[in-house]
């Protein structure tokens, strides 16, 4: 069997003739060992106030559900959010990238900062909104160079941990989308690593609908700054808490969704708290789990019931 560095995979990574020759990374991540008992630690993601924040780096889409009222005393930027967080019993506050200023300046991130640790919180992390799978080229590069400025971003900010993406490019055959994925990841893991934080790959469609596509990019990726942010809403497979399980090992953050949807469902059902609980603990996962709240209801009166909920669960 073969082995390449980084520098030459990257090289040859618009090869399809790789997978055909048997070419492997020299190591793989392995599923987290952890001593001690399991820690859940409860956490709140911005991006459950997406309708309410002022400002938005993120493109807008057109919504499938009425538009929630706003006013004054409703909206929100990320100094409310922390105000929020803190007001409901979070240790931690999930900082989503979408939110802030558009003009971002380390004199922000550090007045933000200083908020949360005001507040008695820490900030579990952020995230990018990226696509690792596109093809070599200036779109590729500004990808990569998105994530090391996110990168640098979470640093000033006292971030330990910032979601990324896998991705999805039409076109491209599967097992090639995961080569460039696992390159893309290898060359931000190292620019992370330098700066002590951890990118977490999200189960979010494309190449990581599934659980095999997860591990399989967990099992190639040569770096110890790389895990998986699992997401509980995101497998719409046959067997969705199975496939969490199988994931959950390589966990370095966690967000739960009200409901999931399983395969050829024609309705989402409510999440089962308990068992995520249970699936968490069996892994032993020491760590923040934010809820990211996307369901129907108004998360001004849906967030702090299902915090609560969130608070008891660990509790039991």
């Amino acid at each position: 069997m073969t082995t390449i560095s980084r520098r030459d995979f990257l090289k040859l990574s618009g090869s399809a003739s790789l997978a055909l020759a048997g070419v492997r990374y020299a190591a793989a991540i392995e599923p987290i060992k952890r001593t001690g008992p399991p820690r859940l630690r409860l956490s709140l993601a911005a991006y459950s106030f997406r309708s309410f924040f002022t400002a938005s780096n993120r493109p807008t889409k057109p919504s499938k559900t009425p538009p929630l009222p706003i006013d004054s005393a409703r909206q929100m930027d990320l100094f409310k959010f922390v105000d929020f967080c803190a007001e409901h019993g979070c240790e931690g506050t999930e900082l989503t990238s979408y939110y802030f200023p558009k003009e971002l300046t380390d004199d922000y991130l550090v007045k933000l900062r200083g908020h949360v640790a005001k507040r008695g919180l820490v900030c579990s992390g952020t995230s990018v909104g990226n696509n690792f799978t596109v093809p070599l080229g200036e779109a590729r590069d500004k990808q990569i160079a998105d994530t090391k400025e996110w990168i640098d971003h979470a640093a000033v900010l006292g971030a330990p941990h910032i979601r990324v993406f896998a991705g999805s490019t039409k076109g491209i055959p599967f097992e090639e989308q995961q080569k460039l994925c696992i390159a893309a990841l290898e060359e931000c893991c190292d620019y992370a690593g330098k700066k002590k934080i951890m990118l977490g790959v999200e189960n979010h469609g494309g190449i990581v609908a599934e659980p095999e596509g997860v591990l399989a990019i967990m099992k190639a990726v040569k770096s110890p700054w790389c895990g998986v942010n699992l997401d509980t809403g995101n497998f719409h497979t046959d067997d969705p808490y199975g496939d969490l399980a199988k994931c959950a090992p390589y966990a370095v953050n966690v967000q739960i969704k009200a409901d999931i949807r399983r395969k050829n469902a024609k309705e989402n059902e409510p999440v089962d708290l308990a068992r995520i609980v249970k699936i968490l603990r069996d892994a032993n996962y020491q760590g923040f789990v934010a809820l990211e709240y996307e369901a129907k209801e108004d998360p001004w009166t849906a967030v702090p019931r299902w915090l609560k909920q969130m608070k008891d669960a660990f509790a039991a």
